[in-house]
C-alpha cells in the first residue's frame, strides 16, 4: 500500500466535527422507566461525547423523579465518573416511574431545576412513555418559564438564554417494542439470557423425554417470545400480536404428538407473557401445561424466566449499539435548532438514523390500538418489516405439511459448508434444509466442503435430520478450506450423478473465492451452470458484498467477555497495561469493535496503517491514565495488523517504556473466538439469510422449468448479504472489483467509519463524520430495495 493511499484514508476521516461545538452548553442525560442492559454504555457514550465536545453533561439520577426533586439529584459528570460502567447491567445512574413530572406542578419543579443549572439540552434513555413524557416537556418548556418568571422563581434574562429545550430519546427496552428502530438497547442481552436458559432446559427434557411451557417477557409485544422460538427451534409460540387460530388446542396437540413420533424427545413451547387468543382472552401458560397433561399424557413443566431477562451483563451487540447511539444522540443535540423536533436516534438495518419521535410514538400506540381491536394482521405490519420477516420465517421453520400436501419441484439443491467453522452455520443449514424440502426439492448435504463434494460424500438430508441443530456450534457437515480449482473435473462429475440442480455455499472467504472458480469454470463444464449462491459465514467478517457474516458476533461476544474478565484482573492489581491477539487474518473488525464494545485504549488493525509513533504516543496516553483514578489499560491488536510490530514486540515496548509506572500483560485468544454456542444473533441471522437464499434459488429454479436449462448469465452465481439497510443478492464476478484478493479483505469496510468512535471514548482526539442532514428521516420509508431486517 503507498504512501498516497495513507494519506487519503486519514484525510476522509477529517470532514468532521470541527463545526460542532458543544461550548458553553449544559446536556442532561437520564435513564427512565424499565431498566435494561446497555443503558450504562449509553450513558457512558453521551457523557464522554458530550465532555468531548466542550459540553457541560449532568447526570439525572433516579429518571424524571430526580429532574423533579433537583439538589443532589442533579450532578455534572465527569469523564472518570463513567469508567468500568460499560460491562455492568442496568443503569447507574437509576431509573425511577414518576407521578409527580405527569402533573404540570412537577414539570414547573423540573424546569426550574435545569434552568438553575443551565441546561438546555436533554438525552432521555427509556421506553415509549418516557420519551412521551420528555416530548410534553419541550412543548410546554416556554409557557412553563414563563411561568415561573411570573413567580419570581427565575428573571427574565434566564427566560431568554433558555428559551427552548432539545429532546433526543434513545430506545432502553428489552422487548424491542418500539416502532421505527429494528432493535432496541437490550433485547439482544435479554434474548441472550433466554436462549442460555433454553439451551440448558434443552438438555435436561431431552433426558426425561419432558414438555418445556417457557414464559418469557413481554406483555404487549412478541419480539423476545418470537425471536427466541425461531433461535432454539421451538415447536410452538404464542404471541399477542399473533393469536393462534380457533381450534389452536388440536392443532398444537397434533403438533407435539407428530414430533414426538418423528423420535423427538423433548418438547419446547415459548409463551409471551402478554399472549391472548383471538378474542382477547390472556392464554396463560399454567393452561397451557394443563392442556398437554390432559390431552396428551406428557411429562410437562413451567418455566417463567421473569426478571432473569432484565439483568447480567449486556452482551457485545448492545453494547456497541448503545456506543453509537450515545454518539449519535449527543451529535444530534449539537445541530438542533429551536425548530428541531425531539428525535429518537435509531438504528435501521445497519445504519444509525433520526425518526421523529411524535411519530414512532404514534405508531407504538397503533399497534396497542390494532391489538385491542383485534386486527392482528395489521398489528404485525405495523411492528415493521423485522417482526413481520420473523414471524413468516418462524412458520415455515416450524410446520412440516404432510409429503402428499407439498408439489415437488422435481429438482435437487445441495448445501455445502466451506473455510473455517464459524458458530451459526448450522442454523443456516437447518433452515435451508427445511424451506428447501417446503419448496418441494429433494434436498442434498455435501460433507466436509469441496473437498467431500469431489468424493462424492455427498447424502439426502430430510425434515427432522436437522432438528436441533439451531444451538449447536461449528460446522455439523464438517468444512474445509480446500479450493474447487483443482478437483473441479470430479465436483462437475458429482453434480451430474447426483443431477444437481442449485448450490448453497455457506462460508467464508474460500467459499467467495470457490464460487469465483466455480463461475469462470462454468464454459468448461455445463454441469457448474445451475444457480448458485453464498451465504457469508466467517468469524473474520471480510466477505466482500456483505456487512455481516454468520459467526461474527459469537466471536464478538467471546473476545468482550475475556476483556470484562481481563479488565477485572487488571483493576485488582492496579497500574496493569493488557495487550490482547484477537483473529481476523488481515480484516480488523474483530479488533476494532471488540475494542469498541470492551472500552479498550486502542486497537491496532491492517486498515489502518501505525507506525513507531504512534506506539509512542498510546504509550504516553497510557502514562497519562495511570496518575487518575483508572489504573489500567487494554489494549487489542488483531492477528495481522502489521509484519514487523507483533503482540510479542508491541509487547516487549510498552513493557520497557512503561518501566516504573505500569507493567504488562500479553494474551491471545486463538481458536476460542471460532468455538462455542451460536449467539441468538446468528442463530437468527443464519436462520434467516439461508431461508432467503433457498427463496431465491426456488424462484430461479421455477423460471426454468424442465431440466435441460442452463444458467449462464452472472446473476445465477451471488452472494447473498446485507448493505447498508438492504439485502442483496449480488453476482459475484461484480465483486471481484471491490476486493483486495491479496489480503482477503474488501476494498470498503463499514466498521471503519465507526474507528473514531472507540478513540473518542477512549480520550484521543480523533475526527468523527457526522451526518451532513440535520434532516429526520421518516418513519418506514419504504423503497425498492429488500429491507435488512436484523
Amino acid at each position: 500500500m503507498d504512501d498516497d493511499d495513507v494519506a487519503n484514508r486519514k484525510v476522509s476521516f477529517r470532514k468532521c466535527l470541527e463545526h460542532l461545538s458543544g461550548a458553553g452548553k449544559a446536556i442532561g442525560v437520564l435513564t427512565s422507566g424499565g431498566d435494561a442492559q446497555g443503558m450504562n454504555a449509553a450513558v457512558r457514550a453521551v457523557v464522554r461525547m458530550g465532555i468531548y465536545v466542550g459540553a457541560k453533561v449532568y447526570f439525572i439520577y433516579e429518571g424524571y423523579q430526580g429532574m423533579v426533586d433537583g439538589g443532589r439529584n442533579i450532578v455534572e459528570a465527569s469523564w472518570e465518573s463513567v469508567s468500568s460502567i460499560l460491562q455492568v447491567g442496568g443503569t447507574i445512574i437509576g431509573s425511577a416511574r414518576c407521578k409527580a413530572f405527569r402533573t404540570r406542578e412537577g414539570r414547573l419543579k423540573a424546569a426550574q431545576n435545569l434552568v438553575q443549572r443551565g441546561i438546555t439540552n436533554l438525552c432521555v434513555i427509556g421506553g415509549d412513555g418516557s420519551l412521551t413524557g420528555a416530548n410534553i416537556f419541550r412543548k410546554e418548556w416556554s409557557g412553563l418559564l414563563e411561568e415561573l418568571a411570573q413567580n419570581g422563581e427565575i428573571d427574565q434574562e434566564q427566560v431568554q438564554k433558555h428559551a427552548y429545550l432539545n429532546v433526543v430519546g434513545m430506545v432502553g427496552s428489552i422487548d424491542n417494542d418500539f416502532c421505527g428502530t429494528d432493535m432496541t438497547i437490550g433485547t439482544d442481552s435479554a434474548l441472550h439470557r433466554i436462549i442460555e436458559v433454553v439451551d440448558a432446559i434443552m438438555t435436561t427434557a431431552q433426558s426425561h423425554q419432558r414438555t418445556f411451557v417457557l414464559e418469557v417477557m413481554g406483555r404487549h409485544c412478541g419480539y423476545l417470545a418470537l425471536v427466541s422460538a425461531l433461535a432454539c427451534g421451538a415447536d410452538w409460540v404464542f404471541l399477542p400480536e399473533s393469536p393462534p387460530e380457533e381450534g389452536w388446542q388440536e392443532d398444537m396437540c397434533i403438533k407435539l404428538s407428530e414430533n414426538r413420533a418423528r423420535k423427538k424427545r423433548l418438547n419446547i413451547i415459548i409463551v409471551a407473557e402478554g399472549a391472548i387468543d383471538t378474542q382477547n382472552k390472556p392464554i396463560t401458560s399454567e393452561q397451557i401445561k394443563e392442556l398437554v397433561v390432559k390431552q396428551l399424557g406428557y411429562d410437562t413443566r413451567v418455566t417463567i424466566l421473569g426478571h432473569v431477562q432484565r439483568g447480567g451483563t449486556p452482551s457485545a451487540f448492545d453494547r456497541i449499539l448503545a456506543s453509537r447511539m450515545g454518539v449519535e444522540a449527543v451529535v444530534a443535540l449539537l445541530q438542533a435548532t429551536p425548530e428541531t423536533p425531539a428525535c429518537v436516534v435509531s438504528l435501521s438495518g445497519n445504519q444509525a438514523v433520526r425518526l421523529p419521535l411524535v411519530e414512532c410514538v404514534q405508531m407504538t400506540q397503533d399497534v396497542q390500538k390494532a391489538m385491542d381491536e383485534r386486527r392482528f394482521k395489521d398489528a404485525v405490519q405495523l411492528r415493521g418489516r423485522s417482526f413481520e420477516t420473523n414471524l413468516n420465517t418462524y412458520k415455515r421453520l416450524a410446520i412440516k405439511l404432510p409429503d402428499d400436501q407439498i408439489v415437488k419441484s422435481n429438482c435437487n439443491v445441495a448445501v455445502i459448508n466451506v473455510g473455517a467453522p464459524a458458530a451459526g452455520m448450522n442454523a443456516a443449514v437447518r433452515s435451508a434444509v427445511r424451506v428447501g424440502i417446503a419448496d418441494g426439492h429433494k434436498m442434498l448435504a455435501i460433507y466436509d466442503g469441496f473437498e467431500g463434494f469431489a468424493k462424492g460424500q455427498i447424502k439426502e438430508i430430510g425434515w427432522g435430520d436437522v432438528g436441533g441443530w439451531t444451538g449447536q456450534g461449528g460446522s455439523i457437515l464438517g468444512t474445509k478450506r480446500t479450493l474447487p480449482g483443482k478437483s473441479l473435473e470430479d465436483i462437475a462429475a458429482q453434480m451430474r450423478t447426483h443431477s444437481i440442480n442449485a448450490l448453497l455455499i455457506i462460508g467464508g472467504f474460500e467459499a467467495y473465492l470457490g464460487l469465483l472458480e466455480l463461475s469462470a469454470a462454468r464454459d468448461r463444464y455445463e454441469e457448474l451452470c445451475v444457480p448458485m449462491v453464498m451465504v457469508p459465514a466467517t468469524v473474520s467478517n471480510n466477505v466482500p458484498g456483505s456487512d455481516f457474516s454468520i459467526g461474527a458476533d459469537t466471536a464478538l461476544n467471546t473476545i468482550t467477555d475475556t476483556c470484562d474478565r481481563i479488565k477485572q484482573s487488571a483493576s485488582g492489581t492496579k497500574r496493569r497495561v493488557f495487550i490482547i491477539e484477537t483473529m481476523g487474518g488481515y480484516c480488523g473488525y474483530l479488533a476494532n469493535m471488540g475494542g469498541l464494545a470492551a472500552g479498550a485504549d486502542a486497537a491496532y488493525i491492517f486498515e489502518e496503517p501505525f507506525d513507531i509513533r504512534d506506539l509512542q504516543s498510546n504509550v504516553e496516553h497510557l502514562t497519562e491514565k495511570m496518575k487518575t483514578t483508572i489504573q489500567r489499560g487494554l489494549v487489542l491488536r488483531n492477528e495481522s495488523c502489521s509484519e514487523n510490530y507483533t503482540t510479542d514486540f508491541i509487547y516487549q515496548l510498552y513493557s520497557e517504556e512503561g518501566k516504573g509506572v505500569f507493567d504488562c500483560r500479553k494474551n491471545v485468544l486463538g481458536h476460542m473466538q471460532q468455538g462455542g454456542a451460536p449467539s441468538p444473533f446468528d442463530r437468527n441471522f443464519g436462520t434467516k439469510i439461508s431461508a432467503r437464499a433457498m427463496q431465491w434459488i426456488s424462484t430461479k429454479l421455477k423460471e426454468a422449468p424442465g431440466k435441460g436449462k442452463r444458467f449462464t448469465s452472472e446473476d445465477s452465481i451471488c452472494v447473498l448479504g446485507i448493505s447498508k439497510r438492504n439485502l442483496l443478492f449480488q453476482p459475484v464476478t461484480q465483486l471481484r472489483k471491490d476486493t483486495d484478493f491479496e489480503h482477503r479483505i474488501p476494498k470498503e469496510q463499514w466498521w471503519l467509519k465507526l474507528r473514531p468512535l472507540m478513540k473518542i471514548l477512549a480520550k484521543y482526539k480523533a475526527s468523527y463524520e457526522v451526518s451532513e442532514s440535520n434532516q429526520l428521516e421518516p418513519v418506514h420509508p419504504r423503497g425498492h430495495e429488500e429491507p435488512a431486517a436484523i
